[in-house]
């Protein structure tokens, strides 16, 4: 498959189809048979083809099974992201659209978006960072309760129902890829069902990270950040099927390392994460487009770079 072939960014971005009897196991969990200890309490729930429903809290049975695949993952599948500098302007679309997706508070980011320069002497650049889903991830050695857990299909994912707020992980993890609920958040009172492939509803006391939105890899659907970056910077795939697309055109993962010069971020740490990165060489679009835009709150997150001071 050569670079820049173009097809429809709705079809099938790896072209083993997932397991189609999974549906949309997204609520992790069954309804009983009408039982008549009515509790009286309505709670919403999502069914298997995706409609929103209510159904009294008596009826509400957590499914073992789908615990288990949550922890299989997705058989004979290898996730790969590959984001492409060049093209990055700090749009923070990706932000919006996970935040939204996931149904995270503003101050919760799983992607983040750095202004790094390499030395005095080169130009910066914008370099979003989202969970590497590491194949050698420390995160997952030190946790002492096995929340953080890393799945066949190369997802590392955190189960709320076993973490207990310890914030090892997030001492473990080299990249600061992780994010601490301090409080309840009441926006997630309305699903009590917890899934961990989509880490909601989040729980107070514990971590959450991104995910590679496991839950709609099982739909053969593309990740929130990919679907939304305006530049499509960010490619996803199958590094086995050696094929990856960011919405707009499909293109063979090892072509595109080779002829650009992918690599993954501190690589000698030995944790070898599923994502790489395109050099910012022939950049698109100045650094200086992604950071007028922004609100001030944002602003203060980069005044102490080179490229701010430099501002005055």
């Amino acid at each position: 498959m050569k670079e820049g072939k173009k097809e429809n960014p709705r079809r099938e971005f790896i072209r083993r189809g997932l397991l189609a009897g999974l549906g949309s196991l997204a609520a992790g969990s069954i309804l009983s048979s009408c039982s008549d200890d009515k509790s009286g309490k309505k709670v919403k729930v999502l069914t298997p083809d995706g409609t929103l429903v209510e159904v009294d809290a008596s009826e509400i049975q957590p499914s073992e099974e789908f615990k288990i695949q949550a922890r299989e993952g997705i058989p004979g599948r290898k996730f790969v992201m590959v984001i492409d500098l060049a093209k990055c302007y700090n749009a923070r679309k990706c932000i919006e659209a996970c935040q939204e997706g996931h149904h995270l508070p503003k101050d919760h980011e799983y992607m983040k978006v750095y202004l790094m320069q390499d030395s005095d002497k080169s130009a910066p650049y914008w370099f979003p960072k989202p969970c590497y889903q590491c194949d050698n991830p420390l995160c997952v050695s030190v946790c002492p309760v096995g929340a953080t857990y890393k799945r066949t299909d190369g997802i590392v994912l955190v189960d709320h129902d076993r973490c207990i707020g310890c914030k090892f992980c997030m001492t473990g993890c080299p990249y600061s890829a992780r994010n601490f609920s301090w409080k309840h958040h009441e926006e997630y009172d309305d699903t009590i069902v917890y899934n961990p492939e989509s880490s909601v509803p989040g729980q107070e006391g514990t971590v959450s990270k991104c995910i590679f939105c496991a839950d709609r890899l099982r739909e053969n659907k593309l990740p929130y950040c990919l679907l939304a970056c305006p530049m499509g910077v960010i490619y996803f795939g199958d590094i086995d099927e050696d094929a990856v697309t960011n919405g707009s055109e499909t293109v063979s993962f090892s072509e595109l390392i080779r002829d650009r010069h992918g690599y993954r971020h501190l690589e000698s740490l030995g944790t070898r994460p599923s994502v790489y990165y395109l050099p910012p060489v022939n950049r698109q679009f100045p650094v200086d487009r992604g950071y007028e835009s922004l609100d001030d709150d944002i602003k203060e997150r980069y005044r102490n770079t080179e490229y701010v001071k430099k501002r005055g």
